[in-house]
Order: C-alpha cells, then structure tokens, then sequence
C-alpha cells in the first residue's frame, strides 16, 4: 500500500492497531507489519506502544489527546494519583507522568506523548472514575477523592503528618470529605483509613493542608 493511500484510512483516528489496520487493507499481515516498521522509521507514523501507532503530526487531521492515550495504551485504566491530583489543583506540581490505574500487571510505557505508568490494584478498587473531556479527548479520570485514596493505597509506609505536609496539599475544599470517608471505608485496609483521618485532621478553612 502506499503511504498517501494509508493516510486517507487513518487520518481521521487519533490512533491504530495492527487489527484494525487488517481491517481497513486488503494487505497480509506480514506485508502490514513490515509497512508500519519502515513507516516508523522514516517518521511518517509514531510508534506508541507495540503494536499500536498514530500518524505523525503532519497527517494526522485529528487531535491526540495524551490524556485519552493513557486510557487506551492499556486497558482496562483510568487516570489517578498524582496526575490526576495535579489536573485538580490538589498539589501544586505538574506531573510530567500519566500514573494509570489498572487490574492488570503494572507496566509502563514511554513514547512520543509521554510516560505512562499503570499501577496494579485489586479489582474491588477498581472505582471512583468517570467520564471527563481533556483536550479534546473523553478521558477515565479518578474522581478528586478516589486519586487521593489510590496514592495513600499505592505508596508503601504510614501516611503521618510529615509525610503529608511534604506532599503540599492544596484546595483542599474540593475534596467532598463524607465521599472520601465512604470511600475509604469501601476499601476496607485500615492503612488507608488512618491516612484519611490524618488529612482530614490536617485541612483547614482556607483549604490547604498545613501541618
């Protein structure tokens, strides 16, 4: 196939898999695999992960939003932890890695648009996300209380006051305190609910968390 031929089939999908370039050729798989190498290596598409592409930039006639790319690099995920807390203002620091939470095996991914780190819990943890548009992209985002839960859960010691203080907590009054209680409790590991009496002991009425 050639290229401008492939570009009208995939300009308009933010991104690719073998499967569905199968589905939109009449090309071998063999032939497809070797294709998308040589693409890959002149530049014209972006390798994400094995197996999974987007054109470059230059072709492509829809936005990649990194954020949704984290949803589908590896499935399934939703965006938490300290991302999620910095796309919130919770902490004050961007957060250059998309931290993922997944029922899979952890893994991570580094490509073009980012560093995308999947962390493993159970699959009773497995809640408290929804739905939410980020650049232009409908992303799995961990509520503002469930990222906070996922980083006390994922981060091995005790959750004291030092610790919390080094986290510099921010707007604290966003956080919904009966849903994040509930929450914890949902979870069930008394680690996490310690850590949530500490924050919440912490907070104060111009919602930061000084200690």
């Amino acid at each position: 196939m050639v290229f401008d031929k492939f570009i009208d089939l995939t300009s308009s999908i933010p991104y690719f898999d073998m499967a569905a370039v199968v589905q939109l050729t009449d090309d071998s798989r063999r032939t497809i695999t070797n294709q998308l190498y040589r693409w890959s290596e002149a530049g014209k598409i972006i390798q994400l992960r094995q197996g999974m592409y987007t054109l470059a930039d230059r072709y492509r006639q829809v936005t990649l939003s990194p954020a949704a790319l984290a949803n589908n690099l590896y499935r399934p995920s939703y965006l938490s932890s300290h991302w999620a807390l910095s796309f919130y203002g919770l902490i004050p620091d961007a957060v250059p890695v998309y931290t993922s939470i997944t029922t899979r095996t952890p893994r991570q991914f580094n490509n073009h648009f980012g560093v995308y780190s999947y962390k493993n819990i159970k699959q009773n943890f497995f809640f408290g996300y929804h739905e939410t548009l980020i650049a232009e992209g409908v992303v799995l985002l961990a509520s503002a209380e469930k990222a906070l839960l996922d980083l006390f859960h994922l981060t091995k010691g005790e959750w004291d006051p030092y610790r919390m203080t080094e986290m510099r907590f921010q707007q604290t009054d966003l956080i919904n305190r009966d849903l994040l209680q509930s929450y914890a409790a949902r979870m069930g590991k008394p680690r996490i609910s310690r850590a949530v009496e500490t924050w919440l002991q912490a907070g104060n009425d111009e919602g930061s968390v000084e200690l």
